[in-house]
């Protein structure tokens, strides 16, 4: 049985999974966004001259990087844990079925894809400082970093999480629960995941193109978890990619600002497609061809274009 299928292991009324997306947003962006507003509006009402802020690099400059991060980086855990709270109390799923069709979640898959994205990306960053040096400037400072570091190490694998469980997990296995097939909801939940980043300072800059790369990069994580029937190698890539970036390069335009080792200079209207379009159709591809060697990935058109099929009732115990 396929990845999606681990959903007919628990509770799949389509009802309970609307009230699940209604949990999860609740916890994410209501609950969750408490902390960072209750701290902003201390920050507005406590002096005078501090104004409402109307975009990131405002609220950055009113309560600083690292703090601003912590706060941010918190909503999604409660998003998580709404996410969570929703497989087991409505769905009677447990987090190992919601996470892989393996009897344990394999972390040898999690740590390897980590460790070689964590390589492979951060040397695409030092390679383009050596190559082009002007571009950057060191921005490292011990004690600010630390602080980052423990922030980023502690909480950046849980923001991640939250995405890879909520958009390639549980949206993915209703979607599928819905539609009856794999192929839609692979559409849907990268679609969604792309138009999730749409409010962040990049595509203000850069332009809607940059679309490309977050869809694109929603699409990759979701062929490695139905190819892979699991998270686990989602989960290791996107906390890699998040938290190697965080540390090693920000700019004034991200999303993460932080007090990073490097600070990007560039002027990010001069970006070429390049940057955009290569990681999507031909990293991406590279990683998928080497991820299909490891573990020997065949039926690619049933796990991709298959459809979902419900088993029947007595192949599958529903957790109490």
């Amino acid at each position: 049985m396929g990845y999606i299928q681990q959903a007919y292991k628990g509770l799949y009324d389509i009802w309970r999974y609307l009230v699940g997306v209604v949990i999860v947003f609740f916890s994410w962006q209501l609950v969750g966004m408490i902390p960072l507003l209750a701290m902003l509006a201390m920050k507005i009402f406590g002096d005078s001259s501090v104004n409402m802020p109307t975009d990131i690099p405002q609220m950055i400059d009113i309560l600083g990087s690292n703090l601003f991060l912590f706060l941010m980086l918190l909503s999604f855990v409660f998003g998580l844990i709404g996410v969570f709270i929703s497989s087991k109390v409505l769905h009677k799923q447990s987090i190992t079925r919601l996470t892989t069709v393996r009897e344990k979640i394999d972390w040898k898959r999690f740590w390897f894809i980590f460790i070689l994205w964590g390589v492979v990306s951060s040397s695409f960053v030092l390679i383009d400082y050596y190559m082009t040096p002007e571009d950057y400037e060191l921005n490292f400072k011990l004690q600010p970093f630390l602080i980052l570091a423990a922030i980023a190490i502690l909480l950046i694998p849980l923001q991640t999480s939250f995405e890879e469980y909520f958009f390639r997990g549980y949206l993915m296995q209703g979607l599928g629960v819905l539609f009856k097939n794999k192929w839609l909801p692979l559409l849907i939940t990268s679609v969604g995941f792309g138009l999730m980043h749409i409010a962040n300072p990049e595509v203000d800059k850069l332009g809607p193109v940059i679309m490309v790369y977050y869809i694109g990069t929603g699409l990759f994580l979701g062929i490695i978890t139905l190819m892979d029937d699991g998270l686990e190698l989602a989960l290791g890539f996107h906390a890699a990619n998040n938290l190697f970036t965080a540390l090693l390069v920000t700019a004034d335009w991200t999303a993460f600002q932080t007090d990073s080792v490097l600070k990007d200079l560039s002027d990010p209207s001069e970006m070429g497609l390049v940057e955009i379009f290569v990681p999507v159709f031909v990293v991406f591809p590279i990683l998928i061809f080497i991820l299909t060697k490891k573990y020997k990935w065949t039926n690619w058109k049933d796990k991709l274009l298959g459809p979902v099929i419900e088993p029947p009732k007595e192949d599958y115990k529903i957790l109490e």
